[in-house]
């Protein structure tokens, strides 16, 4: 309370209200009512269950069970979340719920057949003859230290990089042309890369047997199973160097059209050196998804157990077709042969995964630290 002075007299002036007391607010993250709300559900949903499917229905099975307890627990929580919260909120809430378990469940598969193959592979993978001799000279009923997969990795390896230099071209050409040119043209590339990607791999197979090995009269060789990865890569890299490709900005092409530069002269300079890491993204997805094709290697490189490092001439296995010979076969050590080249098949997936994440996590026009660094010595020079 504070006075006031006026001729002669004091009048008390009310004091100034205090501004009111900031609290943080918490953006995100999981409330405690939440997760009494999402126990709870489970509990309930699980007592339910027991009492359905035990007391009260006629079923069986873990299957099942697992199921109607899933379908129950999204039911409470819906149920339980409507008495503490608006309608929007609980089914925003839910969504999430749905989402986050089902990214649960997936990653949970993954982690099982990891597991798995690791269990059935390693008693072979252990050992070091497996990286370094062919089957040329292992029976059936040899040990597991005997034989091997190298002549199937560089098969894989031979086959894959011919097949990345023939889709990776001819997938970005088509990209910008799409993109950059467009046209009449375009739209049916567009709907025929379309089509291409969701062809089976073994028609793709079927094709280069019929033109390029009947046809043509080309022996079984790597060459040929090359030719049929090219037909299941291409579209890949198309379909995401296209993407790519448009997240481009505009201006860029503008301040290149307005320095004189011809659209040829801006493709090659501007729009693909920005896009350079989710090209590269492109190219890696699309040998991912090479690596890992059986029926067209199959139907054009034939099989064989021996070393053979000329793709252009005799029969040549890839790792797929490596683990679909053995893991059919009624011998524990060949089965284990088969598992232990899927570990490393998957292994070689992840990996390529793995760098298509790293190489590809800039956005469009960002610099690596390395050219950043070279930015700066250039800069420091000046």
């Amino acid at each position: 309370m504070t006075t006031v002075q006026l001729t002669g007299s004091s009048v008390a002036a009310p004091a100034a209200p205090r501004p009111p007391e900031e609290r943080r607010r918490r953006l995100g993250g999981v409330t405690r009512a939440e997760v009494g709300t999402l126990l709870a559900a489970l509990g309930g949903s699980l007592a339910l269950d027991w009492l359905l499917y035990e007391r009260v229905l006629p079923f069986s099975g873990a299957q099942g069970f697992l199921l109607l307890w899933y379908l129950l627990f999204l039911g409470f929580s819906y149920a339980l979340g409507v008495l503490q919260w608006d309608r929007l909120v609980v089914r925003e809430r839910l969504v999430a719920l749905v989402a986050w378990s089902s990214g649960l469940l997936l990653t949970s598969l993954i982690i099982e057949q990891l597991r798995f193959i690791a269990v059935r592979g390693v008693h072979a993978a252990q050992h070091g003859n497996f990286f370094t001799q062919t089957m040329s000279r292992t029976s059936a009923v040899s040990p597991i230290t005997s034989g091997g997969m190298v002549h199937a990795a560089v098969g894989s390896v031979e086959q894959l990089g011919l097949a990345t230099l023939f889709a990776v071209p001819l997938g970005i050409a088509a990209a910008v042309f799409m993109s950059e040119i467009g046209g009449r043209g375009a739209r049916p590339v567009r709907t025929l890369v379309e089509a291409m990607t969701a062809l089976p791999s073994i028609v793709a197979g079927l094709f280069v047997l019929g033109v390029v090995i009947l046809t043509f009269g080309l022996q079984a060789c790597g060459f040929a199973a090359s030719l049929a990865l090219t037909v299941m890569m291409m579209p890949i890299v198309t379909r995401a160097a296209e993407v790519v490709i448009r997240l481009v900005p505009g201006t860029l092409r503008e301040a290149s059209y307005a320095l004189g530069g011809s659209q040829w002269r801006t493709v090659w300079n501007v729009v693909l050196p920005t896009a350079r890491p989710g090209l590269a993204t492109a190219v890696i997805l699309g040998m991912a998804r090479g690596v890992g094709e059986t029926s067209p290697v199959l139907l054009t490189a034939g099989f064989t157990s021996g070393f053979n490092g000329n793709p252009f001439a005799g029969h040549q296995v890839s790792l797929p077709l490596y683990i679909w010979n053995y893991v059919r076969q009624p011998y524990p050590a060949m089965v284990a042969r088969g598992f232990a080249a899927g570990l490393t098949l998957m292994v070689m997936v992840l990996v390529l995964f793995v760098a298509a994440r790293l190489i590809g996590g800039r956005r469009p026009g960002d610099l690596s630290g390395r050219q950043r660094r070279r930015l700066a010595r250039l800069e420091a020079t000046r």
